[in-house]
């Protein structure tokens, strides 16, 4: 009995062993639209995130987080076309219904054309998908407590 322990721990540390050798992940191919967005959002200059997200969405337009980072930066640039906004938050959702940053900036939309209601949906739905809570759930609670605040 003790040797058949004794082999038994002995074979689960060659596997921890094992697991612990095998060469890292390989890393995500780099995705160049996403980095033209990211340095154009960190510079605040909208017109050109939204530029490049446009340009990505030619490419792949079954891709969620296209449009919802497209969406967003029209959302941004001041004076946003909020038709085009929802298409586009509401084209990512349709993509990918659990798309958690979608859900939170959609809302946040709602909210600037003065629609509360909708936003809590949204809010909701956000409530379902993090379960244990998320960042997008917080940001939207609060955005919508900011909100009903002011009226």
């Amino acid at each position: 009995m003790k040797t058949a322990l004794i082999l038994a721990l002995s074979l689960l540390a060659g596997i921890a062993y094992a697991a612990d050798t095998t060469p890292a992940a390989t890393p995500a191919p780099r995705d160049p639209a996403l980095e033209r967005y990211q340095s154009a959002r960190d510079r605040q200059d909208w017109a050109s995130a939204a530029a490049a997200m446009q340009e990505a969405l030619k490419r792949d337009a079954q891709n969620a987080d296209y449009h919802n980072l497209y969406a967003y930066a029209l959302r941004k640039s001041g004076s946003p076309d909020m038709n085009l906004v929802f298409k586009h938050y509401n084209e990512a959702l349709r993509i990918d219904r659990k798309h958690r940053g979608a859900h939170e900036y959609i809302g946040e939309a709602y909210l600037m054309v003065g629609n509360v209601s909708k936003a809590k949906e949204h809010l909701a739905e956000l409530d379902k998908l993090c379960f244990f809570g998320c960042a997008e759930f917080t940001e939207l609670k609060k955005a919508i407590t900011e909100h009903e605040k002011k009226r």
